[in-house]
């Protein structure tokens, strides 16, 4: 008699978030996580997404990825801001608009990579939230980089001179090269396996899904059991920019 063997359970995807200090809704979805996953939340991987400086968009053009998000309408803006400070209130946090006068993402989030090697990312990533968020300070200026650096327990030289870092700009290049072949078009974005996640609405969704011993028998392939030709096509039938979450 064949003794069968117990089926080997498969370990769980860690969960990738695409977040950026950008995105109000990206800010909103990161602290739900945090309150309704106390520890959990620290399995999540988290990636920077930010639109980049010239530096860093040749850098990707030489790697054949390019960011998949398009400026939204003022129409859309206008609502982003009403939804925005509804949404804030009802999580009970009160939203200092920050005015971004001259946008340049690399010090916020290059300063979060090498938070990141230091240790101290999560004490970086509240630190710049609280700044952009509570205070409406303007996170493009190194001063300001330099300043919530020191608040985090950080050097501040060092974290606002991440932009001049080698190593640290290929790391930045990296993330967005990730978002790019992850078919990433805005944030948040949250990514478990071959489930995605996109928006703060879809966060329960994600939460239902998430479990740390195993996903579904399917192998959590979402687009199973759908016809070929109608996977084929798509894309076909929405015209409209790419837009993004915020």
């Amino acid at each position: 008699m064949t003794r069968e063997l117990p089926r080997r359970r498969r370990a769980a995807p860690r969960p990738r978030l695409f977040f950026s200090f950008r995105s109000p809704f990206s800010w909103l979805l990161v602290h739900q996580l945090r309150r309704r996953l106390p520890e959990g939340w620290r399995d999540v991987t988290f990636i920077p997404y930010w639109e980049p400086d010239a530096a860093t968009e040749r850098a990707l053009g030489e790697r054949g990825a390019r960011i998949q998000y398009a400026p939204m309408s003022r129409a859309k803006h206008l609502y982003i801001l009403q939804d925005t400070k509804r949404l804030a209130a009802r999580q009970g946090l009160r939203i200092a608009w920050p005015v971004d006068r001259r946008p340049w993402w690399e010090p916020s989030h290059l300063g979060w990579l090498m938070a990141r090697r230091l240790g101290r990312e999560a004490q970086f990533y509240d630190q710049v939230s609280a700044a952009r968020w509570e205070r409406g300070e303007d996170i493009s200026d190194p001063a300001v980089v330099r300043d919530v650096a020191g608040r985090a327990g950080l050097d501040g030289e060092l974290i606002a001179g991440a932009v001049d870092d080698p190593a640290i700009r290929a790391e930045g290049v990296q993330c967005l090269v990730d978002a790019y072949e992850d078919d990433i078009f805005g944030v948040p974005y949250l990514r478990l396996g071959w489930h995605r996640f996109w928006g703060l609405d879809r966060l329960d969704d994600f939460l239902a899904q998430y479990r740390p011993a195993e996903l579904a028998a399917d192998g959590g392939e979402p687009l199973a059991g759908i016809p070929a030709e109608l996977q084929a096509g798509a894309g076909a039938y929405d015209t409209d920019s790419a837009g993004g979450c915020g």
